[in-house]
């Protein structure tokens, strides 16, 4: 079938095989590369580059049909060599642009396409990882590492390590730390690095700043030796002005939304997708069958779903559709054809949307009505959650409810909790800097933080960094703080959230049922007066019980007495309060194997057990349920 006729129908979803730059041998037998753009509006098109002395009059392309689609031959371009289109405008203008469906780019501050030959530039060795891929809906654990690539690590001199040189790290780090998936901020091309990759210019090309297309295949077949999985970031809803890249490409509105009001986000200068054009879908639809196919990439994180399907995001001046809502209904097309397609021919691929707002059924396949994502960020919970630990100790009672609500709302979604890289920049403060108290409360406070996180249903997604806890919030231009390990604090809450991560990862109470009540069941509710919450999380099949008590204050009790599901035994599994996190060590609870056992029935629920324990202070303690004790 003629693949420029699906590429202008909005069908081809491998379209980066049609156009862009590639190795070719001519029908003399001249090696060299063939070029093609779409700039259906240009009164020419003519190639420059390396290879002709960058003159704009040396390689003239020739218009394909009534497709927009403008191609060539090259005879002696080489691997390597930078090129850009010279696109002559209808009003005369002649524009230099980079290649929309280039595989690698001069690093910025250079805008040139490189031209790069992708076919068998890697040998992958993940063979086994990859067959062995659930779906994406399968349960699971899922407990995933954002990293930004440029600021995990870098040399004492500021310089950052090439993909290669971060491989074996990170998958050794993350496997060592108990994330079994890695996010990746996006690592498509894009000009800014304040940006920290959000407004692309490469739709398929892998940024040069850490090296080139093989060396971030590479990246990705270590972490899926170890085991990881690999999501990356994608922003479909909006690209940058620059003049070299996709802004008015062929001298006027094109791959941007000719409607100033829809096609632009004011505050934060970038331009939005023309959703409707059948060749911007074909576009947006290859470049993410591209990571997935190409990069063997494990998920897509789409960035700001919000602003897609809102014609008033940002807008307040903004016109409604003609039906009279302001939903942007393209792009919701869009967004439900992408999934769609991605379900159906990747089922193991995670489709996870960072999505802000009450928009129904988002996780719900599209043949029922839905958006079709398999995940969404829950940024109700992480909102809720944080506000509630920045209260003042004394004053948490006062915000009870922000624990207690995300559980209206648990099951609607299929729910990540993140707490990503937006909670740790502008001022916000790093998580530990958002506790209150001093050095010890804010620790222990921290502590009982992510023992929520981890046992509240849904998957988990930590920025880097959280895990050993730094004050100064995240800088994209530097590396981590890890000279904090150096310090017993700090190195105490990397251990203590390695052992969290580990036991998550291990009992399938954690996230086995994440869809229903039958995996979560409220213990202690209503406690406002002390802050102290209970809830258990279940198994399938009641194969596997963990209670998760949560003292959200300085106080401690040692007969707290808990309504359980189950008459017997209750064992210590996990006590952030524990001496070797830099707890207290309150109450003994230090010893190995600390049991609890039932006593009686509980005083407000005469049929329950009751289960009466040493609760520390500002601590969370998971109990594994060892069954009925033996008379």
């Amino acid at each position: 079938m003629n693949q420029a006729w699906l590429f202008n129908r909005g069908e081809n979803y491998q379209s980066y095989k049609m156009l862009g730059a590639r190795p070719h041998v001519s029908p003399e037998g001249s090696q060299g590369y063939r070029f093609a753009v779409w700039a259906p509006r240009a009164a020419g098109v003519s190639l420059v580059g390396d290879f002709n002395g960058w003159d704009p009059q040396a390689h003239l392309l020739q218009s394909y049909g009534t497709t927009g689609i403008w191609h060539g031959f090259v005879e002696g371009a080489l691997e390597w060599q930078r090129y850009k289109y010279a696109i002559r405008s209808s009003s005369g203008r002649t524009m230099l642009k980079a290649d929309p469906y280039a595989r690698h780019a001069e690093t910025r501050p250079g805008t040139a396409s490189i031209l790069y030959d992708a076919e068998n530039d890697y040998q992958w060795g993940d063979g086994d990882f990859m067959a062995s891929r659930p779906d994406a809906l399968d349960a699971g654990p899922l407990n995933i590492y954002e990293v930004h690539l440029g600021s995990w690590r870098r040399y004492a001199d500021g310089q950052v390590y090439s993909y290669r040189e971060l491989a074996p790290q990170l998958a050794d780090y993350c496997k060592e730390m108990g994330y079994n998936a890695v996010e990746l901020m996006p690592v498509m091309e894009y000009p800014l690095d304040a940006s920290w990759g959000y407004q692309l210019t490469g739709y398929f090309a892998a940024t040069s700043r850490y090296g080139t297309p093989a060396d971030l295949k590479y990246l990705i077949d270590i972490l899926h030796r170890s085991g990881i999985r690999v999501i990356l970031d994608w922003v479909p809803s909006h690209f940058p002005r620059d003049d070299f890249a996709l802004a008015r490409f062929d001298g006027h509105p094109l791959y941007e939304d000719p409607d100033p009001q829809r096609g632009e986000h004011q505050d934060w200068g970038t331009l939005v997708f023309n959703y409707g054009l059948s060749e911007i879908r074909s576009f947006l639809l290859s470049s993410a069958w591209f990571w997935i196919d190409e990069f063997h990439a494990d998920g897509l994180r789409v960035d700001a779903v919000s602003s897609m399907i809102y014609l008033d995001f940002g807008r307040p001046d903004a016109r409604p559709n003609h039906e009279g809502t302001y939903l942007h209904l393209e792009a919701i097309d869009f967004l439900k054809e992408l999934n769609r397609l991605i379900r159906k021919h990747f089922p193991h691929c995670i489709l996870a949307a960072e999505e802000s707002t009450p928009y129904p059924d988002v996780t719900k396949p599209v043949e029922q009505g839905g958006l079709g994502f398999t995940h969404k960020w829950n940024m109700g919970w992480m909102n809720d959650t944080l506000s509630f630990m920045e209260a003042d100790y004394f004053a948490r009672g006062q915000f009870h409810e922000k624990i207690t609500f995300s559980m209206v709302y648990a099951f609607s979604e299929n729910f990540i909790l993140p707490f990503s890289h937006d909670e740790v920049v502008h001022g916000k403060k790093t998580l530990l800097g958002r506790m209150p108290g001093d050095y010890w409360r804010q620790f222990a406070s921290l502590r009982a933080c992510y023992m929520y996180q981890m046992s509240h249903p849904g998957a988990k997604l930590n920025f880097m960094g959280n895990e050993f806890a730094p004050y100064l919030e995240w800088r994209y231009y530097e590396e981590l703080e890890w000279f904090m390990l150096r310090y017993p604090r700090h190195r105490e809450m990397s251990e203590f959230v390695r052992d969290l991560n580990h036991i998550y990862l291990s009992h399938p109470a954690f996230w086995e049922i994440e869809r229903s009540w039958e995996g979560f069941e409220w213990l202690q509710a209503d406690d406002r007066d002390n802050s102290i919450f209970a809830y258990a999380r279940k198994a399938a099949d009641d194969k596997e019980t963990v209670l998760a008590i949560l003292n959200m204050t300085p106080a401690s009790y040692d007969e707290y007495a808990i309504p359980v599901p189950r008459e017997g035994s209750y064992r210590l599994l996990l006590n952030s309060d524990a001496v070797r996190y830099g707890g207290s060590g309150y109450g003994g609870l230090d010893r190995e194997e600390a049991e609890f056992a039932t006593d009686g029935l509980y005083r407000g629920d005469p049929a329950r057990p009751a289960l009466r324990i040493t609760v520390p202070p500002l601590a969370g303690l998971y109990l594994h349920y060892a069954g009925k004790r033996k008379e």
